[in-house]
């Protein structure tokens, strides 16, 4: 577990999933991005989390893209997959019935609608962690999901489960990350959630990202997080506001959206969502275009 710590370290990516104009997954466009990714240097790969838009996407095609995932990978770097819900049996059941072969970690985000104490939330990562067969990192994302884990309970699931190897923090509230920078077990992971703030987390003492922009500029962003990494903020400060003004457009209209339109334009995938999500609006894709070229 120790070594799977280590290989997380840096920009992990939360690859989309591409589709085709018929709504079907566009796996040749998927395998596209993913050497996109790997080539431009980035540690990891996230499969199935938000940016590859998994609520609208079916067991099957879950399975597929798995599946698939670990083959065009072929171990290059580690990959990691979204397993995650309001219901922890349904939950469990998903991981009990899910092949981790090729798969080195699971990314679960926090039960979003029904609102738990956390206390429920504690238990849910609990039972989660004791049924995955592979390490466990926690997401907070309040802004979607309308509930938070605490710095507190965060620090609990770290001390008391083992399984449980760090967390994407996505809150935004920078006193809740600092919290858990200071008081984490030493091995414990600590990944910034949003791009835009990554290079402020790193100087707090992150251990990297798992990032949206990096599908696009798996190269830049990658090597900014490394510059920040190594304690050179100001190489990581050139490439962060040279980034800056794309990563603020791509979540301008919602993303994956943003990202969508921009591996468009980057002929890397087709700009195609799955109801309720629709492409960017006419004036953002404009603004896209603008600012790709770096």
């Amino acid at each position: 577990m120790k070594n799977i710590r280590s290989k997380l370290k840096g920009t992990g990516v939360a690859i989309v999933s591409p589709f085709k104009r018929s709504g079907s997954v566009d796996f040749v466009a998927y395998e596209k991005v993913m050497n996109h990714i790997i080539e431009g240097g980035c540690e990891f790969i996230v499969v199935l989390g938000t940016t590859g838009e998994s609520p609208t996407l079916s067991k099957q095609e879950k399975t597929d893209l798995i599946k698939f995932s670990v083959e065009k990978n072929a171990g290059r770097v580690p990959l990691v997959i979204g397993i995650g819900g309001n219901n922890t049996a349904e939950v469990i059941i998903t991981i009990d019935s899910t092949s981790f072969k090729g798969v080195d970690a699971v990314l679960s985000v926090c039960p979003y609608y029904n609102k738990p104490q956390q206390e429920g939330i504690f238990r849910h990562f609990k039972a989660v962690s004791e049924a995955s067969p592979v390490p466990v990192i926690l997401y907070t994302v309040p802004g979607r999901t309308g509930s938070n884990i605490t710095a507190s309970t965060t620090l609990r699931l770290a001390k008391e489960c083992k399984n449980i190897i760090g967390i994407k923090e996505a809150s935004g509230n920078i006193d809740q990350i600092s919290q858990v920078l200071k008081n984490r077990p030493k091995d414990f992971l600590v990944f910034s959630g949003d791009d835009a703030l990554t290079l402020s987390l790193l100087a707090l003492g992150t251990d990297g990202v798992i990032s949206v922009v990096a599908n696009v500029f798996p190269k830049e962003f990658s090597n900014m997080v490394r510059f920040g990494l190594k304690g050179d903020f100001g190489k990581a400060r050139v490439l962060h506001f040279r980034l800056l003004d794309f990563i603020n457009s791509i979540f301008a209209d919602g993303s994956p959206a943003g990202v969508k339109a921009a591996l468009e334009l980057k002929k890397l995938a087709g700009n195609f969502l799955r109801l309720p999500l629709v492409p960017v609006n006419n004036a953002t894709y404009k603004l896209i275009h603008q600012l790709i070229n770096l």
